[in-house]
């Protein structure tokens, strides 16, 4: 008797846990064959939304996969947008300050509890995240949100997959069966299309209408968002294309935390933790690249100047030291991004931070050279 109608999917899973496990392989799986007289390839074909690798399967890739596996072949197929384990690896280089606690606190508790993190571009928002999830051993999925993101991307939709059309899952239905975190990063930059996640924000889950399917969030599901206004947009133009979000969307976040760069001597730690991973140990520069940066952020604040240097910057500079050898050269190429005057000024005010620095000139310029 054909497999198909002799046992279904979700009892063959079942037997195969029972006699292998959960992490499955190729002999594993012949050998189950040939104790049920079933093809090799007609098990495998339904064990597709649970490979990992070749000749490698795991059974709790996701939950939700079983569910769908029968109906799958007499209508449109569900595919899951990822089948490989989603827990971002433990940075070496991460230290953690500011609200860094209370958002790994939160993750923690695996309460749905929509959180909103705002703070300058290049303080850590995103990693911090990734981080959190990172220590704990928590599924991330991040969507890096632009003017043209729109339910298609988010939710999911058809797909046409060798003549046959597929439903294929967006990232926010991934998070909500696997419970995990969705990241969704410069959410500013979002038009009114990210309504569609109003059902989502309220932890009751989400109805697939285009294939009549109700998708209810697994218990850990959470959404933090990033941006780097307050969903006001940007009245200074620093962060152009940011919009100003609906009052509704935002008021569905209960928490918001603003980021800021971290104290002088948490960053100072954090450059010396990149430095080491990049083989510099030039304490004395690193320290004197953090006391720059405050004195520049101070007069930013002070509305002085109208650009800074951020932490992100910080380390652009010390791996290209790393590289050219040559503080000059280190510091010039990674602020070009700015304007002459600003650019300038910059640099003037380092010499003045670093008895020992050098002011760059056309040979530092074109041979980094000491």
């Amino acid at each position: 008797m054909p497999f198909e109608t002799k046992m279904t999917s979700e009892q063959a899973i079942e037997k195969l846990k029972n006699l292998y496990g959960t992490e499955i392989t190729t002999a594993d799986i012949k050998a189950f064959c040939a104790m049920n007289d079933i093809t090799y390839q007609t098990v495998t074909k339904k064990l597709q939304p649970f490979k990992v690798s070749k000749g490698k399967w795991n059974l709790e890739v996701t939950v939700a996969a079983v569910e769908n596996i029968e109906k799958s072949y007499n209508s449109p197929a569900v595919i899951p947008a990822s089948e490989k384990n989603l827990v971002p690896a433990v940075d070496p280089t991460f230290l953690k300050f500011g609200n860094f606690t209370d958002v790994k606190k939160i993750i923690q508790s695996k309460q749905f509890y929509p959180t909103f993190i705002t703070g300058l571009s290049g303080n850590g928002k995103t990693f911090g995240v990734e981080q959190a999830c990172a220590q704990l051993g928590r599924e991330l999925i991040r969507v890096n949100i632009t003017i043209e993101t729109d339910e298609d991307d988010l939710i999911g939709g058809f797909r046409l997959i060798d003549g046959n059309t597929v439903w294929h899952n967006g990232p926010v239905i991934e998070a909500l069966e696997r419970g995990a975190v969705l990241l969704l990063d410069e959410i500013d930059l979002a038009s009114n299309k990210i309504l569609c996640l109003q059902p989502v924000l309220e932890g009751k889950g989400l109805f697939l209408k285009k294939i009549g399917r109700f998708v209810e969030p697994k218990n850990g599901f959470n959404v933090i968002a990033t941006a780097n206004t307050k969903g006001k947009g940007s009245e200074d133009g620093r962060f152009i294309g940011t919009n100003v979000l609906n009052e509704a969307f935002l008021e569905r976040f209960p928490v918001t935390f603003e980021q800021a760069y971290p104290s002088v001597q948490n960053e100072v730690k954090l450059l010396r933790l990149h430095s080491a991973s990049f083989g510099c140990h030039d304490d004395e520069f690193l320290t004197k690249l953090v006391d720059w940066a405050d004195i520049i952020r101070k007069t930013f604040y002070d509305g002085g100047i109208e650009e800074l240097i951020s932490t992100r910057r910080l380390v652009h500079i010390v791996r290209a030291y790393t590289i050219f050898k040559n503080k000059a050269k280190a510091i010039q190429v990674c602020i070009n991004r700015f304007d002459d005057e600003t650019k300038q000024s910059f640099i003037e005010l380092y010499d003045k931070v670093d008895a020992d620095f050098d002011m760059p000139t056309e040979e530092v310029k074109d041979e980094g050279q000491n």
